[in-house]
């Protein structure tokens, strides 16, 4: 079950494709936060949903918010993903330990051994302010989480 709206926001501190460490506290006080979590790279849906966040990048990564997706892959992978779509916003790996960050937000698929595809708006106090869980398959409307940043 994925936390709750009105619930202070787990911190974490995980790699992104260049193996530099990012801190959700990093962020607080000075931006929300856009936080994505999706299954895996190189997959047919988010391969979509990623690029089209790269291709609208302007409202969701800029002086007020900070896009963060996360997905269970190693950071090796993700440069390599990256740097084949484009992607300029950071892709964090919480591939070790296997999925603890997308555990403490509830989207993490034991079976599947993945995350699903959680959506998180986190205001500068840290505190979650909308959020949206997809299954593996379905994929998510930028239109609403766009809705929910002009809402903050």
């Amino acid at each position: 079950m994925a936390i709750d709206v009105g619930t202070k926001a787990p911190d974490f501190e995980l790699k992104n494709q260049h193996g530099e460490t990012v801190r959700l506290s990093d962020f607080r006080g000075e931006k929300n936060v856009v936080l994505l979590f999706y299954p895996f790279a190189f997959t047919g849906v988010c391969t979509g949903e990623l690029c089209a966040l790269r291709d609208e990048l302007p409202k969701f990564a800029n002086d007020d918010t900070q896009l963060l997706a996360v997905s269970n892959d190693a950071p090796f992978s993700l440069r390599v993903f990256a740097e084949q779509e484009g992607l300029d916003y950071p892709l964090l790996s919480d591939f070790w330990p296997h999925g603890a960050t997308s555990r403490d937000y509830g989207v993490f698929d034991e079976e599947k051994g993945c995350a699903v595809r959680g959506t998180f708006i986190i205001d500068k106090e840290g505190v979650v302010r909308w959020t949206v869980v997809n299954g593996l398959p379905d994929a998510r409307d930028l239109n609403e989480y766009t809705a929910a940043l002009a809402a903050l």
